[in-house]
């Protein structure tokens, strides 16, 4: 069984960035994420998610620049942390398992800080694709800065 899903699983990215200026200076970093395609393939017992990226991102981004809402990936809200999930809209909820929800990249900053869940950060680091076809998890961005909020 082939059921072909267009979701955007900005949950994570993990491949190697190529791009040397910051990426995507003209268009929308959430619409060119939104633009992932996962094809879920269910054959028997086995199971894929098999990945296409839209050109601008096919290779990776070494400075890839997003804004979005943060939510802190942590036990204790009150120390800081380098792991966030960065969404796109705070009013619609990214955990609820729904295809049909707001983007969301998970961030690792290169340095850790306090984070206040929903606030909003600007961020630069490398869009690193996630081929691995036991996930939905598309993306990540590594060693991010941020450069506003």
């Amino acid at each position: 069984m082939i059921r072909p899903i267009t979701a955007t699983s900005t949950f994570a990215l993990l491949a190697t960035g190529a791009a040397t200026t910051p990426a995507l200076a003209n268009d929308d970093p959430w619409a060119v994420l939104s633009n992932i395609q996962i094809e879920e393939i269910i054959e028997g017992n086995s199971y894929r998610a098999v990945k296409t990226y839209p050109a601008e991102i096919e290779n990776g981004v070494e400075k890839f620049a997003i804004t979005g809402y943060a939510v802190p990936l942590t036990l204790d809200p009150t120390k800081p942390t380098a792991q966030l999930m960065l969404v796109s809209d705070m009013g619609d909820c990214p955990f609820c398992g729904s295809s049909e929800h707001a983007g969301q990249l998970q961030v690792d900053l290169e340095d850790p800080i306090l984070i206040e869940e929903g606030q909003r950060l600007s961020v630069v680091g490398s869009l690193e694709l996630i081929h691995d076809p036991e996930t939905w998890q598309s993306a990540i961005m590594r060693g991010a800065r941020i450069t506003g909020s």
